[in-house]
């Protein structure tokens, strides 16, 4: 028999590392004469997609990228602020850094993203170690802002912009494997959920232009790049208009655009919004075979009830329809995950047994599920108590947990006995002798290295799974699963 090998399981635990609580940091690069810039970037997707290109940006005035923080000229943290867990490990970050700061007097300390735009000067007043505070719309004002703190003042922008995209600037690929990358295609929110703090962290929504999309992603293929993820709060929602007098361009029109680049570059996308997520997007996706037939559609709560005090604007109906259709137009094998919150302001035990309800005839794949933790700032936090105990929260927490972990391994037995495509991504994190990457439903694959090179497509036959990875061999067979 094979040795088992595992991948971790995608659901998140108080224990694990929640997924705005992911942490990466810079890589080295050449750096002769130039001064050093170490990034720690926390949080989404979209979070790790800004920190390249502030590195970009920085690259222009001058630094290289390094990983080590002892080296570093400049250290930005790159913050989000969307649970107070992430906050306060930002803050007990600062705490480490003053030491270090105090050992280098010249190495200078900025907090971006989401957390600076949130507090603002408080960053300046409170952690008093703080140079540079700047907004997710300020990035290109970030060298006159390392100048001006370089002069002994705080550098402040927070500035909120209606139009930044920053689709003129490449971004520059960290922590890659020169296989798979993210292409953010919109930036902010519009949707105001009552417990999230996006749209005031990240400002209006607005779409980048598809042709500098398409020309990034046809410049990461011609790199040796097989896979781009399109990123946005709510892709479905994309709407880029060039001028009054054309119609605009829809998330389905950008996707069949990326997809029609060539064959082999597959392409996959996040975050969708069930009330945007359209027919048209789905038979795109059914068009084209290099599209994955994988859909994030976080529900959030099964209840009706506890939908309309976060203020989704879809109720529990609805949000079955979406899923009724996804299933009737791409098949009961694509892959679907979630967000869910537990606990929310006056949840009941009919409202958490809603949710389990939901997640059962979704049948989800895997899912990225929290207790409810209250963002000052709000309208959950103004107008609504947040009422339930934390003891309540964790045991719900749990039931919903131990409901995915179930459905993630019945799911993946669905897959045994198959063939599917695999992209290469990298060396299992479990063994040298085997490789890692994923199929069309975004599911680990694990199998033997044999004489594959990383960006390879391969078809793997899965002889047997785990809640959270697919494990078997490769075959000659071109039918896919």
């Amino acid at each position: 028999m094979e040795q088992r090998i595992t991948e971790t399981l995608k659901i998140l635990t108080e224990a694990d590392k929640e997924a705005c609580e992911t942490v990466k940091v810079t890589e080295d690069e050449l750096s002769i004469n130039k001064k050093k810039l170490f990034i720690e970037s926390y949080g989404c997707q979209m979070n790790f997609s800004d920190s390249e290109i502030v590195a970009s940006v920085m690259r222009g005035a001058g630094f290289a990228t390094t990983s080590s923080v002892q080296d570093a000229d400049l250290i930005f943290l790159n913050t989000c602020a969307i649970r107070d867990n992430a906050e306060q490990k930002v803050r007990n970050r600062l705490v480490h850094l003053n030491a270090l700061k105090k050992k280098k007097p010249g190495l200078m300390i900025g907090v971006l993203g989401c957390m600076a735009e949130r507090l603002k000067a408080r960053l300046l007043e409170e952690e008093k170690m703080v140079d540079i505070v700047t907004g997710p719309d300020a990035y290109r004002d970030l060298p006159r802002l390392v100048e001006e703190a370089g002069t002994g003042q705080k550098a402040v922008n927070v500035y909120l912009s209606r139009e930044e995209t920053y689709a003129d600037i490449a971004p520059i690929r960290l922590n890659s494997n020169g296989i798979t990358a993210f292409i953010s295609i919109m930036r902010g929110c519009d949707n105001m959920c009552s417990f999230c703090v996006v749209p005031y962290t990240r400002g209006r929504e607005r779409s980048r232009d598809n042709v500098s999309i398409v020309k990034e992603a046809q410049g990461l293929f011609a790199d040796g790049y097989r896979e781009v993820t399109l990123l946005g709060q709510n892709v479905d929602s994309y709407k880029y208009r060039a001028s009054e007098t054309t119609e605009p361009v829809t998330f389905a029109q950008l996707l069949a655009e990326v997809a029609a680049i060539h064959p082999d570059l597959r392409v996959r996308f996040s975050t969708s919004h069930p009330k945007d997520i359209t027919d048209e997007v789905l038979y795109t996706m059914k068009k084209y075979d290099n599209i994955c037939k994988y859909i994030h559609l976080p529900a959030q709560s099964g209840s009706s009830r506890i939908l309309e005090l976060m203020n989704r604007t879809y109720d529990r109906e609805w949000y079955i329809q979406k899923i009724d259709r996804i299933r009737a137009i791409l098949g009961e094998d694509c892959g679907i995950s979630h967000d869910m919150i537990t606990g929310f302001c006056t949840e009941t035990e009919e409202d958490h047994q809603d949710t389990l309800s939901l997640m059962e005839y979704a049948r989800y794949d895997y899912g990225y599920m929290f207790a409810y933790s209250e963002r000052p700032g709000t309208p959950a936090a103004r107008k609504l108590t947040d009422d339930v105990p934390h003891e309540i929260k964790m045991r719900r927490l749990n039931e919903v947990i131990a409901t995915q972990q179930r459905l993630s391994l019945e799911r993946n037995q669905r897959m045994v006995g198959k063939i599917h495509k695999v992209l290469v991504e990298g060396v299992s994190k479990r063994s040298e002798e085997h490789f890692h990457g994923r199929n069309d439903q975004n599911k680990v694959v694990i199998f033997p290295r044999e004489n594959y090179q990383m960006g390879d497509y391969v078809h793997v036959l899965v002889t047997e799974c785990t809640a959270a990875t697919l494990i078997g061999h490769t075959v000659e067979e071109v039918v896919v699963a």
